[in-house]
């Protein structure tokens, strides 16, 4: 979507706006699988993140390629095959997620026992060489 085609949104800062584009419980987590895996189909980002539902994922990876932070490309085959990456702009809040996850661990969680740690977890490398996997 270009743009100028968006409509026009108010916020009170800047804060607010980036909160808005990438906060959440689901959205840090699909970027972050993109950056590991560059490009993941949906069934894929399923199987990443076990707790999010068909519905609420579609969801979020709409609201992340309204927002230019991921790429949807539909490939014209039977059945239709449909990938993830994440783009440029998506990468730009990569350094900010590490330093999150870096916060999370200096402050022992604040609490929270973790499913998983996927800060620290070395990811399954055969789904970097071959998307196919899942």
């Amino acid at each position: 979507m270009s743009k100028e085609s968006r409509k026009s949104k108010e916020a009170i800062c800047e804060l607010e706006v980036t909160f808005s584009v990438v906060g959440g419980r689901w959205k840090p987590l699909i970027l972050w699988f993109l950056k590991e895996y560059d490009t993941l189909r949906f069934g894929q980002l399923q199987h990443l993140i076990p707790d999010i539902t068909h519905k609420i994922l579609t969801k979020q990876l709409r609201d992340l390629e309204e927002n230019q932070l991921i790429e949807r490309k539909v490939y014209p085959e039977v059945p239709p095959r449909v990938e993830y990456s994440i783009t440029k702009c998506g990468k730009e809040i990569v350094p900010i997620l590490e330093m999150m996850c870096d916060w999370a661990h200096k402050n022992n969680f604040f609490g929270y026992s973790l499913k998983y740690d996927i800060c620290e977890i070395e990811l399954d490398d055969s789904l970097k060489s071959n998307n196919d996997a899942i």
